[in-house]
């Protein structure tokens, strides 16, 4: 065993004693030290560690050995690294002991010890130093006028790029004209339908109900519409999606195409044109939320259903999975006949997003940094998938799982009359997850059982394994 004190109070204002030993040489030895005295508690949250240089002359090893270790650290949510500042012990990275090892009692007022909800990204994963240099690069190249009154369609820059990405990368077909900037999904939402509109002749809003929904969806979306006064129909759901053949006199309908939310998997191809020959035979228009679109694994990816008919189609999308929820950016590309109604919504109703924030984006997307970071993300949470169903293979093979092709969750069938009890068990095991009923409308015409819906992009990597664990623990025996 190599016991080493690394003594360098006069640059940093700590001391580390670590211990290098066990298998797997220099680096591995480290990484282990670091990682133990991180889970002990011995380098608290926020602790600025040695530079490389340092580090590697008090430990008699080669900087890059230090290097490579720091930067695995960063890459599993021990550590982080910014420029100016140094690499430090993430914030994030609290003492284990009392939380992984220790079984839950009781539910912690603090929140959960472990968070498997879905559609949150990892957030140790955003990409720091690319965004913040796509910041100052934007900011630097930004006129004058940028930073007074704006355009309610956004930036033009952005809503340029935009234009470019989507159709090489989803198959849109638009032009920046017809491209107006939101903060997300549901500030779509608001826009197209107002608030306090009553469904029926003469209502307000740039869209009328009622709308056709799939009868497994958000309750947040179901809520906000309902608050807009607008009636929700929903659809019956099979293996291959919505059934919009049982669509009917609504005025719009709001599809998944890419990836279902919840259950998963994309809308079959002959579904697909046949809820554009319904749009086109009853002057109607479809609500494309392109969940997921860039997250796929196990099939081709699944282009736009906007490129049908990009007249009927409203495509919507957003960086809140992608790149973070914090960003609040997304984007409607509209038929040509809502650019305006939307727009007028927009100045009358609603803010508008961070112009800067618009700027940087335009700027992350267009260097190639937004399709690094997402084909980075996609393999990551390929990974993550993969450690899902192997701890499910060897833990509880009973258990079916669906929606893993794409996605950033998977649902978990279980025995029927078991999914309240395995939530309210999760609950005192201070895990946080989803049962699959609290997402079906209450009008739907579709049972699809009993079912935890899993999301396995939020937790960090050195807490992943420790959830996978207590969540095997909850589910009912087989």
């Amino acid at each position: 065993m190599t016991e080493s004190w690394v003594n360098s109070a006069e640059r940093i204002g700590v001391d580390l004693h670590l211990e290098l030993s066990g298998p797997g040489g220099r680096r591995a030895a480290l990484t282990r030290a670091l990682r133990e005295a991180v889970r002990g508690g011995r380098l608290a949250p926020g602790t600025r560690l040695p530079p490389y240089r340092s580090l590697a002359a008090d430990l008699g090893v080669a900087r890059n050995t230090v290097a490579d270790a720091y930067a695995e650290l960063v890459a599993e949510g021990w550590l982080t690294a910014r420029q100016g500042s140094g690499t430090r012990v993430a914030e994030r990275a609290e003492p284990l002991r009392d939380t992984v090892r220790t079984p839950v009692e009781a539910p912690s007022r603090a929140g959960p010890v472990h968070d498997l909800r879905q559609g949150a990204p990892d957030a140790s994963a955003f990409p720091r130093a690319a965004w913040a240099a796509s910041y100052r690069r934007a900011l630097q190249a930004a006129p004058n006028e940028a930073f007074g009154p704006g355009d309610p369609a956004g930036r033009r820059e952005l809503r340029e790029t935009l234009a470019e990405y989507l159709a090489r990368a989803r198959g849109v077909r638009t032009e920046p004209d017809r491209i107006v900037i939101c903060s997300g999904f549901a500030h779509a939402l608001r826009l197209l339908f107002g608030r306090g509109v009553q469904d029926g002749p003469g209502a307000g809003g740039v869209l009328r109900g009622p709308l056709g929904v799939e009868a497994y969806g958000l309750g947040f979306h179901r809520e906000l519409l309902a608050a807009a006064g607008v009636r929700t129909v929903p659809l019956p759901l099979d293996e291959h999606g919505a059934r919009v053949d049982a669509l009917g006199r609504e005025r719009a309908v709001l599809l998944t195409p890419a990836h279902q939310f919840p259950t998963g998997g994309p809308l079959h191809p002959e579904r697909r044109a046949a809820v554009i020959d319904w749009a086109r035979a009853r002057g109607a228009v479809v609500l494309e939320d392109d969940y997921d679109g860039e997250f796929r694994y196990d099939r081709r990816p699944v282009g736009a259903l906007q490129g049908l008919d990009p007249e009927r189609v409203i495509h919507i999308g957003s960086v809140s999975k992608s790149l973070s929820p914090a960003l609040r950016l997304g984007w409607m590309v509209l038929p040509r006949r809502y650019v305006e109604p939307v727009l007028a919504a927009k100045g009358e109703r609603e803010g508008w997003a961070s112009v800067p924030d618009q700027l940087a984006l335009a700027d992350f997307v267009a260097c190639g940094s937004y399709d690094r970071h997402v084909r980075r993300m996609r393999q990551r949470y390929r990974r993550r998938r993969d450690r899902l169903l192997a701890a499910l293979a060897a833990q509880a093979p009973h258990i079916e799982v669906a929606g893993i092709a794409a996605g950033l969750h998977a649902v978990l069938r279980l025995p029927p009359g078991t999914e309240r009890s395995t939530v309210r068990a999760a609950v005192w095991r201070g895990l946080a997850l989803d049962g699959l009923a609290a997402f079906r409308h209450p009008r739907s015409p579709t049972d699809a059982g009993d079912g935890l819906v899993v999301g396995y992009a939020a937790p960090a990597e050195h807490a992943y394994g420790a959830a996978l664990e207590a969540l095997c623990g909850v589910l009912p025996p087989g």
